[in-house]
């Protein structure tokens, strides 16, 4: 390795049909790539191929796996493919991918689509992918979030069954030892004893223990998003217990 010369990686790809089609070879795209590599003053580390690959998705593509992973230990500062569809044919394995570059502080360049973070323009090209990369997880996360609205306000189990419930065709029922969730709210407002000493006693944490102690779910609801509407299960305490535990458990936390 010549020293101070940034290093890049280059990968190519073909799969069986596009040598069959179009006749693109992995010695051709190699040659661009390298001389454009040189061009642009940077040594070749290293030549990573996948030959007969599907651009599908970028599982089972071992060379690729190794190029990721070598990227993300900071082996070389830049990578050479020849087209975007070399690395996926997948819009979001594409995306995910560049944003996983761009975080290693590797420089990115597609010969064919003139796209490259060596320039001001390339730089450009990668922040408008970056930002589709952004838009697209925030769509999928309105949808998780407005399918879970949907749950909750339907009365469905949202989240794992609480302790003393069980779940059953995917609604809480009581479980063989839903007895505990009273025995506990009960001890805690009627005894003397410290959230410590009653989490022990019922091998919880206490983090654990306050979160039985203000669940919403032991009084027949559903607590999503700020909002507590009715559930379809049954509850396993009543509202005046809950309320007095309430109380008393703002009180012990105020005074810790």
């Amino acid at each position: 390795m010549t020293p101070n010369k940034p290093l890049a990686s280059i990968y190519v790809r073909v799969s069986t049909e596009d040598q069959v089609k179009h006749g693109i070879s992995l010695s051709a795209q190699e040659e661009a790539l390298q001389n454009y590599a040189k061009a642009l003053g940077y040594e070749v580390y290293r030549i990573y191929k996948d030959e007969g690959k599907s651009g599908k998705d970028i599982k089972g593509r071992p060379e690729l796996q190794q190029l990721l992973e070598d990227a993300k230990n900071k082996k070389f500062q830049a990578l050479f493919i020849y087209k975007l569809d070399r690395l996926s044919r997948s819009l979001k394995d594409l995306i995910e991918t560049i944003e996983k570059f761009k975080e290693w502080n590797v420089d990115f360049v597609s010969l064919q689509d003139k796209i490259e973070t060596t320039s001001a323009s390339g730089k450009l090209m990668f922040h408008i992918i970056s930002s589709f990369a952004e838009f697209e997880r925030n769509v999928t996360s309105e949808r998780t979030k407005f399918a879970m609205a949907k749950k909750a306000k339907d009365g469905d189990v949202i989240t794992r069954a609480p302790l003393g419930y069980k779940i059953e065709s995917k609604l809480l029922i009581p479980g063989e030892h839903s007895y505990v969730v009273n025995e506990i709210y009960n001890e805690f407002l009627h005894n003397n004893i410290s959230l410590t000493q009653l989490a022990k006693k019922y091998a919880l944490s206490v983090n654990g223990l306050k979160k039985v102690l203000s669940n919403y779910t032991y009084l027949g609801k559903v607590k999503f998003d700020g909002q507590i509407i009715p559930g379809k299960h049954q509850p396993l305490i009543s509202s005046t217990l809950f309320n007095q535990v309430q109380e008393k458990l703002k009180s012990v936390l105020r005074g810790r």
